[in-house]
């Protein structure tokens, strides 16, 4: 069963151009204005990352498994393709 999202009516004094380029994104979208402005809000404020991906940057950040460089394209491909 979902839940019920309340919505409250709010209003925002925006220039004319940024609303006018606003309207036109979420056409090219077939959206409405006010869903494609919420989805952009939605984007900004729900920015930070799951448990899985905060779990792989701690892991990049910490150092260990790092990762091999390779000084061209041939070698990367075939260590790839020469793994057991």
């Amino acid at each position: 069963m979902e839940a019920t999202l309340i919505r409250r009516p709010t209003s925002f004094r925006l220039r004319t151009d940024l609303i006018e380029r606003l309207k036109r994104k979420a056409a090219r979208e077939n959206r409405t204005l006010n869903n494609y402005v919420e989805s952009i809000l939605l984007d900004v404020v729900y920015d930070e990352p799951n448990d899985v991906t905060k779990a792989a940057i701690n892991e990049a950040m910490s150092g260990r498994n790092r990762n091999k460089v390779y000084s061209n394209v041939d070698a990367m491909f075939n260590d790839i393709l020469n793994e057991d």
